[in-house]
């Protein structure tokens, strides 16, 4: 089962496989939320049942920033009569029928609550969630459906993502040549620029590694550093955040695809700037303000330390 407080992280489909009826019916939530019936299914999911959907998420400008139709396949959830709603997001789910079409519109504050309220938008910004039921089943058939989904899913989407990286490539090399950078380029398409050799051995996948770093999109916008003098440059320094090396393990999916095997051409003591296609980065998928959808990054990082696993 997904957790109910992932819900509205994890979309307009009317679902064909029950009898709707149109309506403008509006409620509210016990804590305040206002939602809106576009369509509704007259048939209660029952306990146990799954309910599969869509939904995307947009601020009081009508900029869109989270879509579930950017994942490989729809998100789930499985109808528990026992389950305990804690806010009024999680009420609108629990209570999801066949062939409901829901609008949303609050505060981000509160639909976000208790998880927080992403850094990109103010706690009484207007957010507007379009939800829509795709299909109800019982569990039994549930498994078979979903591998089918899934497996259409990551189909389409590593054509997608085939046609992103070709684009992606053109303007990376356009960079580079603007910049008269002297890149090479990785097989799946990660550019790199070797600043400062390290030593030591080659970083290899497992090794633990720690990593100063500094990232931006091609415009030169910095979305992230961990080095808090280029923080404050940039403007993005945060009160009370560490200022160090960021460590982890290599080529354990711990970072983004480009970072594991960009930094895997290092060594301890190595500068380096990596430029990474968007499907090697997050994809489709909105990161912030200055990520957005298909966005290409690039890092100027600094191996700190290496230890061999």
């Amino acid at each position: 089962m997904k957790k109910i407080n992932n819900l509205v992280f994890s979309a307009l489909v009317l679902a064909s496989s029950s009898l709707l009826y149109s309506c403008e019916k509006t409620e509210t939530t016990s804590d305040g939320i206002e939602y809106r019936y576009v369509s509704q299914g007259d048939k209660e999911t029952k306990d146990g049942e799954f309910v599969v959907y869509h939904f995307t998420a947009k601020t009081g400008s009508d900029s869109l920033f989270i879509s579930s139709y950017d994942q490989p396949m729809p998100p789930y959830l499985q109808h528990l009569d026992t389950a305990t709603a804690r806010t009024g997001v999680d009420e609108i789910f629990l209570n999801l029928n066949n062939g409901d079409s829901i609008v949303i519109t609050s505060t981000a504050e509160k639909i976000f609550t208790p998880e927080g309220v992403p850094p990109f938008l103010e706690n009484d910004e207007t957010v507007t969630i379009q939800i829509g039921v795709v299909n109800v089943l019982e569990e039994e058939v549930f498994q078979d459906y979903f591998n089918d989904l899934a497996a259409e899913g990551q189909r389409k989407q590593a054509e997608e993502a085939k046609v992103q990286l070709e684009d992606d490539i053109q303007s990376i090399e356009s960079y580079i040549s603007e910049n008269n950078l002297d890149a090479d380029k990785t097989e799946s398409g990660v550019y790199y620029v070797i600043e400062k050799e390290g030593s030591g051995a080659q970083i290899e996948q497992g090794d633990e590694i720690s990593v100063n770093y500094t990232g931006y999109v091609l415009d030169g916008t910095v979305f992230d550093t961990s080095i808090e003098s280029k923080a404050k440059d940039a403007g993005t320094y945060t009160e009370g955040r560490p200022y160090e090396p960021f460590t982890f393990s290599v080529g354990q999916g711990m970072v983004i695809p480009g970072w594991d095997e960009g930094l895997q051409l290092l060594k301890k003591g190595s500068k380096a700037k990596l430029l990474i296609p968007s499907p090697l980065a997050y994809g489709p998928s909105q990161r912030g303000a200055v990520i957005v959808p298909n966005s290409i990054l690039i890092f100027d990082v600094e191996v700190t330390d290496v230890k061999k696993q």
